[in-house]
């Protein structure tokens, strides 16, 4: 029988308790998001690689003086639902002192996937701790076994560096032993140095901007506000969970494959809602993959806040008090909840889409006439690198493609956008060229891809690639043998698709793979479009 970890949290006092007026609170709360916000444009100035100035994969919160969540920037839900458990993991492990900054990457100790950095670092008024600042970034190289570190992996041994909480920085010095063994294991050093130092730029711009606040309105009064705006954020989401009807309601739904010979991994869902409170159970779930598709307990944390909280009828802060009606359990060792020494490069961009994608269908049985068909499912991830020879210098990349959204009851879906899990940007061509030895020679919306309704899914995107050098490609991709479903008698969209054009011929691509592509050759990504709400209306 499987162990389970459950995430049950208390009910908080009420918020009326804390003595501080609505507007007041709003005003606090505004602070503190812009905070995160600021910490996000420094980040995103600073950083040198096109995965982080461009396409923005990075997230930066700020957390209280117990770790707990307390403001974040508009970034990744994957980053931000999760980075809770890395901060906590940082401030157990270490010991942390005025000018420390503590990095992680582990995926057992709070993290996503190895590419994913987090960075934290105190805020002190006087003596008095008052507060973490923190930050994740996407390194477009960490080490393992092929460029871009999103590797098709049987253990997390393959896919790159694995850091536990160590220090960074020790009251204001970089830790050089630390900083060498971050660089070394990395085929794009200087890239790395930048992203990291980056990293902790936004940091200092986090403490500064805190500090101040805590200068102007004393660290009583933002201690105070913070623990109120939790309280108000899980007042919100109990609210919304009480437009449910109590009820339990289940769905299933598949993984493609595993990339290593399992084929349809199954998702299941049991969700019971009443007073206010929501119970989410994984049990039935498949056992996790010798492949790199599982995902440890953080990133299905994190989906599953992220969908109560887009169901909710108004904005809700997102912070630790949001979380607390929302009990979660995952069988351990399944999917949802891998045991080291699990892969889970692919389980951070692609099972994390899944488990929204399960979420919803359950959902829509209590609130039919709300929830939105299937979007893409699938981050569509993209990484390669080589040896570049014009600029006579290694060169590694990583990138997520865009698809099409579902069609909800109120309209059709979106083409050509990120989807649920990732909140990422498209990643110009322009940059695209100027960094690395490719040619993009299409890049369009896939027109038809979309599932037809009466409200119609969102259109894919084609992305073709033309490799200037020898590389070494990776694709982990997702919906290319499942198709994204249709809602209320919505069709579904079309799958994705993978081809590698070579001396003129198209040869079909399984979902994941990893190939060496010569000069010349060229990659076709066709992205899946999202499914349709509601059947078609005939025309008389």
């Amino acid at each position: 029988m499987n162990r389970e970890v459950s995430t049950n949290k208390q009910p908080a006092q009420e918020s009326g308790a804390f003595g501080i007026d609505p507007i007041a609170l709003e005003v606090f709360n505004y602070r503190l998001g812009a905070i995160a916000e600021e910490m996000g444009v420094t980040l995103c100035r600073s950083a040198f690689s096109p995965n982080i100035k461009e396409r923005r994969d990075f997230s930066c919160a700020l957390f209280d003086a117990a770790g707990e969540l307390v403001a974040q920037a508009a970034h990744i839900p994957v980053h931000l639902g999760s980075t809770p458990l890395s901060v906590r993991a940082a401030i157990t492990q270490c010991v942390i002192q005025p000018g420390d900054v503590i990095v992680l990457n582990d995926p057992y100790a709070g993290g996503t996937h190895l590419p994913d950095v987090t960075v934290v670092a105190p805020v002190f008024h006087g003596p008095r701790l008052v507060g973490y600042v923190a930050n994740r970034a996407h390194h477009a190289d960490i080490g393992g076994m092929s460029p871009g570190s999103m590797p098709l992996a049987t253990e997390i041994y393959q896919e790159g560096l694995r850091l536990p909480p160590v220090h960074l920085l020790r009251r204001g010095r970089m830790v050089q032993d630390v900083l060498a063994i971050f660089l070394a294991n990395t085929r794009v050093l200087e890239q790395r140095r930048g992203d990291l130092l980056a990293q902790v730029a936004a940091l200092r711009v986090g403490q500064s901007r805190l500090s101040e606040l805590i200068r102007r309105d004393g660290a009583s009064r933002v201690g105070i506000a913070m623990r109120a705006l939790q309280t108000y954020s899980e007042r919100l989401m109990r609210a919304a969970l009480r437009r449910f009807p109590t009820g339990t309601y289940r769905a299933v739904d598949y993984l493609d494959d595993d990339g290593e010979g399992s084929r349809a991994l199954r998702i299941a869902v049991t969700v019971e809602l009443s007073g206010g409170r929501a119970r989410v159970d994984f049990a039935g779930t498949s056992a996790q993959a010798r492949g790199g598709v599982n995902t440890n307990l953080a990133v299905t944390l994190a989906s599953v806040y992220y969908v109560f909280r887009a169901l909710a009828a108004r904005s809700i802060p997102a912070n630790a008090g949001m979380m607390r009606p929302i009990e979660v359990k995952g069988p351990k060792g399944s999917l949802v909840n891998a045991e080291f020494p699990a892969a889970v490069a692919g389980g951070n961009v692609e099972t994390s889409q899944r488990i929204v994608d399960v979420l919803l269908r359950a959902l829509a049985r209590a609130r039919p006439l709300e929830i939105p068909a299937a979007s893409c499912g699938s981050m569509n991830n993209l990484a390669f690198g080589g040896s570049d020879p014009l600029r006579r210098r290694s060169f590694s990349y990583y990138e997520t493609i865009a698809g099409g959204a579902g069609g909800g009851p109120s309209g059709p879906g979106c083409s050509a956008l990120h989807t649920h899990m990732t909140n990422t940007w498209n990643t110009p061509i322009e940059a695209i060229e100027s960094e690395l030895p490719v040619r993009i020679v299409r890049y369009n919306v896939r027109r038809g891809s979309g599932g037809r309704g009466r409200h119609a899914g969102g259109d894919g995107i084609v992305r073709e690639i033309e490799f200037l050098t020898r590389a070494r490609v990776t694709l982990l991709t997702e919906r290319r043998r499942f198709a994204p479903f249709g809602a209320r008698g919505g069709g579904p969209g079309k799958r994705g698709a993978n081809n590698l054009v070579r001396h003129g011929r198209v040869s079909a691509l399984p979902g994941k793979i990893s190939l060496t592509v010569e000069k010349g050759e060229r990659l076709r990504v066709a992205t899946p479009g999202g499914g349709a709400w509601g059947v078609r209306k005939r025309r008389h």
